[in-house]
């Protein structure tokens, strides 16, 4: 038995701690975090501009041309494999930047807000028409209802949902090692490919495994403060 356990030492000894080869998991983690982060504020920005374009021009005819761009956007998009668009825009859009984390973050953002636009707008759908009525009713613009009234019951509607892409963007990220880019993942298979040791592959699974509970609860609580503030 105490062979047993000398030898799992051994073994996670060799993977993470000699030549101090956590210290480049730790480097990837940051970057992967980094990429998360950014790219789902931009798709958190997208989302929301192309859900209320489309609501937009749902109630005005002559914004015909706008849904187009939208449609296109969102076919293209979700039409195409997400490590497919990432090659395209490193190796041939922004061919000319040597960095990659500014591609991977704006790749993985454009990406993601072709899913958060049609969440949002299912959100806005959702909210009974009544209370855009009500709000313009009170002399409020058509934008600040949508601001005040409209887009704050589809948030809360959709938090779930929403949730669960930001989790899937963040497992999305561990593609970035296509373009050259050290994210934890490829930090893992950098080192398993030296050393043939596949205790990193295993630490990165727990890493994001810890993540996305982290981000699980954090979801759950927002949940329950917003069915408590129903409730009052």
């Amino acid at each position: 038995m105490l062979e047993f356990f000398a030898s799992i030492g051994d073994y996670l000894y060799e993977g993470l701690i000699e030549e101090n080869r956590w210290q480049l998991l730790l480097q990837g983690l940051g970057n992967t975090l980094v990429i998360a982060v950014f790219a789902t504020l931009i798709g958190v920005a997208i989302g929301l501009l192309v859900a209320i374009a489309k609501v937009a021009a749902a109630q005005n005819k002559k914004l015909g041309w706008l849904n187009f761009i939208c449609d296109l956007y969102l076919t293209v998009i979700r039409g195409t494999p997400i490590v497919v668009q990432l090659l395209i825009m490193y190796f041939s859009i922004f061919a000319f930047i040597t960095e990659a984390i500014p591609v991977a973050i704006l790749t993985f953002g454009i990406n993601s807000g072709a899913y958060v636009a049609e969440i949002i707008r299912s959100g806005i759908l959702a909210v009974d028409r009544g209370q855009t009525e009500a709000g313009r009713s009170l002399g409020l613009t058509q934008s600040m209802t949508m601001r005040y009234i409209v887009l704050p019951q589809a948030i809360k509607n959709i938090l779930p949902a929403l949730g669960n892409e930001f989790i899937a963007l963040l497992k999305e990220t561990s593609i970035a090692g296509y373009i050259a880019l050290m994210d934890i993942t490829s930090a893992a298979n950098l080192i398993r490919g030296r050393t043939y040791n596949n205790a990193p592959l295993y630490a990165t699974a727990i890493v994001y495994l810890i993540l996305v509970i982290g981000m699980t609860r954090v979801l759950r609580h927002f949940e329950r403060r917003m069915a408590k503030n129903d409730q009052r």
